[in-house]
């Protein structure tokens, strides 16, 4: 059945506007195949499908296709730059456009003050901080220890064979009288 670019768009627009619905829900509510649902939305999405919609329906925002780990820098920042200048109640609306989620862009946002902190604090070589030199001086301190306490191990395994081998004091022999 041949269906009109109008109607695919409203099925679309279901299917990714705000109170969005599974193809397989809308399937049953409006009678098309699941698979065709899916293909629509699948197919809307591709950049290279803007013909897909008719030119009197409101143009669907739809995904960008791209997993967000795809994304570089530079669309990352002013993915970010975005959503800082809209306003609260349509961050959301923008993410979903996107294909992204608030939690992407937390991490993105965090990731650029980071970058941001790291360069200006720090043009010159990195200092070592006074907790590596105390770790540093544990670490030594814990190597000590444990040296002395293999070596305290060994004597103690040598007592044991000195004891097996001779016994504790040779009975057979008197101990000398004590004046």
């Amino acid at each position: 059945m041949e269906y009109s670019k109008g109607f695919k768009a409203r099925m679309v627009q279901r299917m990714s506007g705000v109170d969005a619905m599974s193809a397989s829900a809308l399937s049953k509510d409006v009678g098309v195949s699941q698979p065709t649902l899916s293909k629509w939305l699948r197919l809307a999405s591709t950049a290279s499908q803007s013909d897909f919609f008719e030119s009197g329906f409101r143009k669907v925002t739809t995904m960008t296709g791209k997993r967000p780990q795809d994304w570089t820098a530079e669309e990352k920042l002013q993915i970010v730059l975005e959503s800082a200048s809209l306003p609260a109640d349509e961050v959301g609306g923008y993410l979903r456009s996107k294909g992204l989620y608030e939690s992407h862009l937390e991490q993105w946002r965090s990731q650029m003050l980071d970058g941001l902190h790291s360069k200006t604090s720090g043009n010159k070589k990195t200092k070592k901080k006074p907790q590596s030199k105390q770790v540093r001086k544990l670490e030594q301190e814990l190597a000590r220890k444990e040296k002395a306490l293999a070596e305290a191990a060994a004597l103690l395994v040598l007592k044991k064979k000195a004891q097996s081998i001779w016994g504790d004091e040779d009975e057979s022999t008197p101990r000398k009288k004590e004046k």
